[in-house]
């Protein structure tokens, strides 16, 4: 069961594997730190350790349940000529669901109502903050199981990527959410990122295949740009 220890391509497929699952779950971390963030802050560092938490034991059980992934990428109907499988069926749903929440969270930042929403029912807005990571982290934990299926031979390899992917997702989540919360326009930034990538889990679920590279050099640019345009309003105010 462990003879891959032995074998140095594992541990070049487990590297390769771990920097692949902490680059498909950036788009995860911007999400928790936006819904976090209308939380008091009492329960941010909470609710983001139980979300990234989530994230981790969902995409186990996902590597665990292979042959029913293998099942979900079989057409089960044609629409419009267009084969569509349960995988695309989650795709759909989850890039909708994302575009929607983002939009609502970018319209609630604009006319200011964080504060209202994060001082009132607290409890409440903790258990839906929750539930709300627990679904896209099933439409983002279904590509990353596909993507390590791909890449990886042994299952132990696997699941000890995304064990490794997440503990530094979770220390880095701490500094992100801060940054994005300290920072209103980073975190438009970040609401239209995760626009972006609903539209493309949308698209990928009806076969239209946009380049995550392309995806990751927008995002990666745009921040570029903000952080100059940060540093100089900082040079400016000092």
């Amino acid at each position: 069961m462990l003879e891959w220890i032995y074998m140095p391509e594992a541990w070049i497929s487990l590297m390769t594997l771990t920097a692949l699952e902490i680059v498909l779950g950036i788009d995860n971390i911007i999400f928790i730190a936006i819904l976090c963030g209308k939380l008091p802050a009492y329960q941010r560092d909470k609710a983001r350790i139980a979300g990234l938490g989530l994230a981790m034991i969902t995409r186990i059980l996902l590597l665990l349940s292979l042959f029913w992934i293998m099942k979900l990428t079989t057409p089960l109907f044609a629409l419009m000529g267009q084969e569509i499988s349960g995988r695309d069926i989650v795709l759909i749903a989850g890039g909708l669901f994302l575009i929607a929440k983002s939009t609502l969270e970018l319209h609630s930042h604009t006319i200011g109502e964080e504060q209202e929403m994060a001082s009132s029912k607290a409890g409440a807005g903790f258990m839906m903050v929750i539930t709300q990571i627990a679904i896209l982290d099933i439409v983002f934990s279904l590509d990353s199981v596909i993507t390590a299926v791909g890449m990886a031979d042994h299952i132990e390899i696997m699941i000890l990527a995304v064990i490794l992917a997440v503990g530094v997702m979770l220390l880095a989540s701490g500094a992100i959410s801060r940054f994005v919360e300290s920072n209103p326009t980073i975190k438009v930034l970040a609401l239209a990122f995760l626009i972006l990538i609903g539209i493309a889990l949308v698209a990928e679920g009806l076969e239209f295949h946009i380049p995550k590279g392309y995806i990751y050099f927008a995002m990666a640019f745009s921040l570029v740009v903000e952080m100059i345009n940060l540093y100089s309003r900082k040079k400016q105010n000092g």
